[in-house]
């Protein structure tokens, strides 16, 4: 009921919601009748005075359940509501919405570093130039997933280098590979490295154990 009564709010209109928020709001790990209402009140203002039932009575909802939103956002580090001096010099209650704005300016700021980060990569144009094609926007958004994972260029590297030693030159090869070395605990391209030398060292250790078995003197061993 009570996200019902929200999302008749956002729908007809009656609550201004930037679009960067719309899109990114589970990014800021809110529900999104927590992000309605966190909404609502980012349309009153920096601060404001405390006053639920006026909430409750815009918004159509229970006291209670209005209640229980200040109450969510207050524990997420969202509002703020403390007792201040108003311009009469009055004591009163008021919710504040820096830290609302202090998050946002961080996640805002994380996205662009992301982004800046991904658009100068180079890495789009190494495996161009060893798959000797253009890549598609499937092929981009693959490779944007696996950055935004934060798999290093140079792990995308060796994964690309296993991949054409093998003979095969698709992303989805490639992907499976890094999800297999992921598995494994492999994060480094010195994982990597180890890795194959190990897998040196036991077929160096089997083929030893072989060209024992083909020099053994038989007639000897029967005596």
């Amino acid at each position: 009921m009570k996200n019902t009564k929200l999302l008749n709010i956002l729908k007809n209109g009656n609550i201004v919601i930037p679009m960067f928020l719309l899109q990114n709001y589970k990014n800021l790990k809110l529900e999104l009748d927590e992000f309605i209402f966190l909404m609502y009140l980012y349309n009153l203002g920096d601060s404001f005075p405390f006053n639920p039932s006026k909430y409750s009575n815009e918004l159509n909802l229970e006291l209670g359940i209005a209640m229980n939103y200040i109450d969510l956002l207050t524990e997420k580090g969202f509002i703020q509501v403390k007792v201040m001096k108003n311009e009469k010099g009055l004591m009163e209650e008021v919710v504040l919405l820096e830290n609302f704005f202090n998050k946002l300016t961080i996640f805002t700021m994380d996205e662009v570093n992301r982004s800046n980060n991904v658009n100068n990569s180079n890495i789009f144009e190494i495996i161009e130039k060893e798959f000797g094609r253009t890549l598609g926007p499937i092929d981009y958004e693959i490779i944007r997933a696996w950055l935004d994972n934060n798999m290093s260029e140079d792990l995308i590297k060796e994964a690309l280098k296993e991949a054409t030693l093998n003979g095969v030159t698709t992303l989805r090869y490639i992907d499976k590979i890094l999800y297999e070395w992921g598995k494994a605990g492999i994060k480094e391209v010195k994982d990597v490295e180890d890795m194959r030398k190990k897998r040196s060292e036991k077929a160096e250790k089997d083929s030893n154990i072989d060209m024992e078995i083909v020099d053994w003197n038989w007639f000897d061993d029967d005596e």
